[in-house]
């Protein structure tokens, strides 16, 4: 995957945590909140059917407040529906929809679509209750990385993938590799010879089977995980089977008792150590640059200001935002033409603006109010900028959102701000 289509990647899941960290706010009066969970092979025509019989039951409801709240939130989903032709987007949608609780006894009709999540939805779902159903999403874009996965022993094999938490078996064999019993009338030395021979051969259908899978996905891939017995695994990666760019990807091996499909799900469960260091090692690396740059170089900046001014010069080479930093930038321009922008925290209320440069107030209908990681980003992308979310789950990520304000950069050059 290319950096550009990483930021894409950074940028939709960044997209779509926004909308669910407000779904989750969200609250019905009752059970009249609806969730449709529409994977990509399911028609439309499918769907809209459902929905129709949803709607005629839902006025065997007794409380006529839910009664009308589900069917005004399911009209919505079927209007929404007519914007697609006979399938979903590719990995499918989600579509949000109901009256939700807003004070004082008063409600508000909300219908959210979120199309192509980062991996494919499973199974149509349709979920009605006071929350909206967000958490096979959340894990969704919890999951990080692409492993490849390879266990075998003399007997058999599987190959698969490890997709952020998800375990997908692929391809199996079985060998025949006669045991360790000769049988009679052989010698010993040409049944040991045969022996060996069907071990090779295993071996290579095994490394076949995993080339076949993997080396098309190499660049895409975080690495790849090998279990078995020994001393079997040992012998299939010293014996170089594999296509030597995938060699160069194996980042341990692990004693695993089974080689069948289970056998993948035991290997992921032995490696995760190796996968939870794995899922912050490239945040690590751009951190740990950073602050060698801060320290004891001239290509660091930090703090929403000098970052964004180093973007607009075009000479941030990569900009780092924090994943958990959640505010606001509001722009304000004066009579007199002066730009003068405040960072905010989401919840705060746009307020009128006296300019520092000539004491004009700017009324806040009259400011432009953005996200502030959109904001950074949009610039980011017109400069060519690659843009890096950090994980808070290390010391010096932390440090990134609670001392920096969440925002810095590592420079192409320096420009002295």
């Amino acid at each position: 995957m290319s950096s550009s289509e990483q930021d894409q990647t950074d940028k939709q899941k960044y997209e779509f945590k926004k909308v669910i960290e407000d779904l989750r706010e969200y609250e019905g009066s009752g059970t009249q909140l609806v969730t449709i969970y529409i994977p990509d092979d399911r028609q439309i025509s499918s769907v809209v059917e459902h929905v129709t019989q949803e709607h005629s039951e839902a006025s065997n409801i007794k409380s006529k407040q839910t009664r009308t709240a589900v069917q005004d939130a399911l009209t919505s989903i079927k209007d929404r529906l007519r914007y697609y032709d006979v399938y979903p987007p590719e990995n499918g949608m989600v579509i949000f929809s109901g009256a939700i609780d807003t004070g004082g006894g008063r409600t508000d009709m909300v219908t959210k679509v979120l199309e192509s999540p980062p991996q494919p939805i499973e199974s149509f779902r349709y979920h009605c209750d006071s929350d909206f159903l967000t958490g096979p999403l959340e894990e969704m874009l919890g999951d990080k990385g692409l492993f490849g996965l390879i266990v075998l022993d003399r007997r058999e094999a599987n190959v698969g993938w490890l997709k952020g938490k998800r375990v997908e078996p692929v391809k199996s064999a079985s060998s025949l590799v006669p045991g360790k019993q000769r049988k009679g009338g052989q010698s010993a030395q040409r049944f040991a010879r045969l022996r060996l021979e069907a071990i090779d051969n295993f071996y290579q259908e095994v490394a076949g089977m995993a080339d076949d899978l993997f080396v098309d996905r190499r660049h895409e891939m975080d690495g790849i995980l090998v279990g078995g017995p020994s001393p079997t695994k040992d012998e299939f990666l010293d014996g170089d089977y594999l296509h030597h760019e995938l060699g160069d990807m194996v980042l341990g091996k692990f004693d695993v008792s089974y080689t069948d499909e289970s056998g993948l799900y035991d290997l992921v469960d032995a490696a995760q150590d190796i996968l939870d260091e794995h899922e912050v090692m490239q945040d690590k690396s751009e951190m740990e640059e950073f602050f060698k740059e801060l320290h004891d170089g001239n290509l660091a900046t930090y703090g929403f200001e000098a970052t964004r001014e180093n973007l607009v010069m075009g000479a941030v080479d990569r900009l780092l935002i924090s994943e958990d930093m959640r505010r606001d930038v509001i722009s304000y321009e004066c009579p007199n033409g002066h730009e003068e922008r405040e960072v905010v925290d989401r919840r705060e209320d746009t307020s009128d603006h006296d300019c520092s440069r000539c004491g004009e107030t700017v009324d806040a209908d009259e400011a432009e109010r953005e996200d502030l990681i959109d904001h950074l980003m949009g610039i980011a992308e017109q400069r060519g900028t690659e843009t890096k979310f950090i994980s808070t789950d290390f010391e010096k990520g932390e440090q990134l959102l609670n001392a920096f304000g969440g925002v810095a950069g590592i420079l192409r050059y320096d420009t002295g701000v």
